[in-house]
């Protein structure tokens, strides 16, 4: 999170497309042939506008739902044995248990893949897994894929999406991400300059690129292709894959909801501007890392928390070294940030007690049922000083967690722009909360139009959720 306003680097890029020289997307061998797009760039301090500014539709509905009173979110998933069944598999096979998913049984061969962060050549043995395709529910103007996957050291994986317009026409297969758990074998990574003319993948999220032409996406499916070394019996394992499909209504504010729940979590507080400066290279240090920041207090509210053999190579006068920790292995090498929204969901699935997702809710009230069953979110916001009394910041795009209501209905938040971790507890009035996140447009602090997030949260649970999660979870369209 950035306390200035700042233009989105990727918004700027955006606009110089059309003059810029095409460049080929590295990819291996086994996925889509590469798309050319010219390269792009954004940091975790401009998150939240590296959405695209384009014309939304517009609508007037009530709260979270469009004219029609649908829910405008399509979240699909695939985590059971029978899920994993239904795919289309090639040297990859699924596995029961306790927590089912799929692994790399017979390779279906080898390849070789450069690493475009390191320069590194290597061979790879590879697995597909292929989804059914998914009809949208709710045909989306964009979509954000996210997965929860162990990789031992010596394997990787790769996330790709592919859809269908309304239109009729297809997208290509479109990486949505180069994942692994460390860092060691390959450097995790977006992948830019992806687009075919009618969409775009923004680091994260696919997006149609003119969403006032009514263009949509009415389908999709999924793939992953599986690595390791070759001449091992090492294997990725991934137990989660899904993705959000959406079209939000184009709204600079939105209706007021009625509070509905006083409760509060407790949440452990952790400050990103204790960090700031502290391993650079992790784009710039603590100052851009309300991400994983975020990402840790509710890891470690469930639970989880790096070993001290984990937390070896941080610096040991260093406080909260699991922050640190956190920044490392959800930093996105092409993104040059924390801020990559499914590496922080993946990072959290690798406590394995955890699963993670990125969604969108549809309201305040949506929150209140998560928060009522034990269940805190990340939520993705940016707004102006003037437009959240208390935050004592402006921010073109920042991550905070909720983590309850008081009585009134306002906001509890634990706030990781804060002084320091016992001033990470914020209360933010209700009404202007849940503008700047429900929002898809705003001003900024020139009087430019930009984009918001319309709601997206990264929602953190247990492998074995409760009966009374599971509930929450599906009343807001998570299971």
């Amino acid at each position: 999170m950035s306390r200035a306003e700042q233009p989105s680097r990727r918004t700027v890029l955006a606009a110089a497309a059309s003059v810029a020289a095409a460049a080929v997307a590295q990819g291996v061998v086994p996925a889509v042939p590469a798309v050319a797009a010219p390269e792009t760039d954004a940091d975790d301090t401009a998150r939240t506008e590296t959405r695209r500014t384009e014309t939304r539709r517009a609508g007037n509905g009530r709260p979270g739902h469009g004219r029609d009173g649908t829910r405008p979110i399509d979240y699909r998933s695939w985590t059971t044995y029978s899920d994993w069944k239904t795919g289309t598999a090639k040297g990859a096979g699924a596995v029961a248990g306790d927590r089912p998913g799929v692994v790399i049984g017979s390779p279906a061969g080898t390849t070789s893949y450069t690493d475009p962060h390191t320069g590194t050549t290597a061979t790879w043995e590879y697995a597909t897994w292929t989804g059914p395709v998914h009809q949208l529910a709710v045909p989306a103007t964009e979509t954000i894929a996210s997965w929860n996957a162990d990789t031992p050291a010596g394997t990787w994986i790769q996330i790709e999406l592919h859809g269908t317009y309304s239109d009729g026409t297809a997208t290509p297969w479109y990486v949505m991400g180069r994942w692994a758990a460390g860092d060691q074998d390959i450097k995790r990574t977006s992948v830019d300059g992806q687009k075919d003319g009618k969409s775009t993948v923004w680091t994260d999220t696919f997006a149609i690129d003119d969403a006032s032409t009514g263009l949509r996406l009415t389908s999709y499916q999924l793939r992953l292709t599986l690595y390791r070394k070759p001449g091992t019996k090492l294997t990725p394992t991934v137990w989660r894959l899904g993705a959000m499909g959406s079209d939000i209504p184009d709204r600079f504010t939105v209706p007021a909801s009625t509070p509905g729940l006083a409760q509060e979590l407790k949440v452990p507080r952790y400050s990103q501007e204790i960090h700031k400066g502290q391993y650079p290279e992790y784009d710039n240090g603590g100052e851009a890392w309300c991400s994983p920041t975020s990402s840790q207090m509710i890891v470690e509210y469930w639970g989880g928390r790096p070993t001290a053999a984990q937390l070896a190579w941080v610096d040991p006068s260093f406080a909260d070294p699991q922050v640190c920790y956190a920044a490392r292995y959800t930093y996105d090498y092409q993104y040059g940030g924390c801020g990559n929204w499914p590496f922080n969901a993946a990072y959290a699935s690798t406590y394995g007690d955890l699963q993670g997702v990125i969604t969108r809710l549809a309201s305040l009230t949506d929150l209140e049922t998560l928060i009522a069953a034990g269940v805190p979110a990340i939520t993705s916001q940016s707004f102006l000083a003037s437009e959240l009394t208390g935050a004592g910041y402006g921010t073109s795009g920042h991550l905070m967690t909720v983590i309850g209501f008081t009585a009134d209905g306002d906001v509890i938040a634990n706030d990781p722009c804060s002084a320091d971790d016992d001033a990470v507890r914020r209360v933010y009035l209700r009404r202007e909360f849940e503008n700047i996140w429900l929002r898809t447009k705003r001003y900024n602090a020139s009087g430019k139009v930009v984009s918001g997030t319309g709601g997206v949260c990264y929602l953190y649970f247990p492998a074995c959720p409760t009966a009374a999660q599971l509930k929450a979870l599906a009343a807001v369209g998570v299971r």
